[in-house]
């Protein structure tokens, strides 16, 4: 009677245990799931920052070296910047040689880090001569700022998708779904903004600015560009420029004189004065705006360039 008692005992105590291991089973994939680090990635300016994070997401923190509003044309380096880029998991540059200062701070840097140009394999403008300034500096045969054109930037986009995929192969789905949700985006956009400058009389469509930044734009948009300085802006532009500039809009009949987020407006100013053309608002070349501004993003950015166009230029 004693032996079948303890019999009953284990089998009830074995059966009030299986529960237990069940819900141990169950849980323990859940409770082994840590929240992913995100991907420590730095970029080299605001609008490539931007581009980035629209395909990383909460997979990647991104850090832009060159923040809004800033010019990377002329910036300088800080010990800061080589740590980060020596601590970083990827790092993006815009590449046909915009940044300057970045080859020798990547090496100096010691970072191992996969370094992803984001205009490899975009349909290149070559830059026209730099219009003297003191000191004659250009980046070279080709003009950068191929980000201006969204055809252009989904190319960008592409390369970006790649890279984080290659840093962060656990993310790969991830940010491939990432991307094409953001190249709709801009085919959307594109499309509005095709919408917009429609409204612009082709005789009309003359940009006139300080620096020559909209190239890709002008191409793909038909917009005649004309700017004091060339595709660089370390250069304090020559009296003989500016009096160049005056003249072409007063031959053209340009309605107005642009002026840059990350330029001094007062080139604009003169000019507009001199050739009786109006100030016609603040355009996004090389740098978005920050939180606060009208574009703190690169559609934002290309929304607000287009508004500043039409408003201007349309009859």
């Amino acid at each position: 009677m004693i032996q079948l008692l303890r019999r009953i005992t284990k089998i009830v105590t074995l059966y009030r245990f299986i529960p237990i291991c069940l819900g141990l089973a169950v849980s323990l994939p859940v409770q082994a799931q840590s929240p992913v680090k995100p991907l420590e990635v730095v970029v080299s300016f605001s609008i490539l920052a931007d581009l980035t994070q629209q395909v990383a997401k909460e997979r990647a923190h991104v850090v832009a070296l060159v923040g809004p509003n800033s010019d990377a044309h002329v910036y300088r380096a800080t010990p800061a910047d080589a740590k980060a880029l020596k601590e970083a998991g990827l790092i993006i540059v815009n590449g046909l040689g915009f940044e300057g200062f970045m080859p020798r701070l990547i090496k100096s840097s010691g970072t191992k880090a996969t370094v992803v140009v984001a205009s490899t394999g975009v349909k290149t403008i070559e830059a026209e001569e730099d219009h003297g300034g003191k000191g004659g500096h250009s980046h070279g045969k080709i003009d950068p700022h191929a980000w201006q054109s969204i055809e252009a930037a989904k190319t960008y986009i592409a390369n970006i998708r790649d890279g984080l995929s290659k840093a962060d192969p656990a993310g790969a789905e991830v940010y491939a779904k990432n991307a094409a949700a953001y190249l709709a985006e801009l085919t959307a956009l594109k499309a509005d903004l095709d919408k917009m400058y429609g409204i612009i009389p082709p005789p009309q469509r003359i940009i006139v600015t300080s620096h020559d930044a909209l190239a890709y734009f002008g191409r793909e948009n038909l917009f005649t560009l004309e700017a004091v300085q060339g595709v660089s802006t370390d250069n304090e532009p020559s009296a003989k420029d500016v009096a160049r500039i005056i003249r072409t809009a007063r031959e053209k009949k340009a309605r107005a004189i642009f002026i840059e987020n990350m330029t001094n407006p007062k080139i604009a100013e003169q000019i507009a004065r001199e050739s009786g053309a109006k100030i016609g608002g603040t355009l996004f070349s090389d740098a978005l705006s920050d939180e606060k501004g009208p574009a703190p993003t690169y559609i934002a950015m290309m929304r607000h360039n287009a508004k500043m166009l039409v408003e201007a230029l349309r009859d």
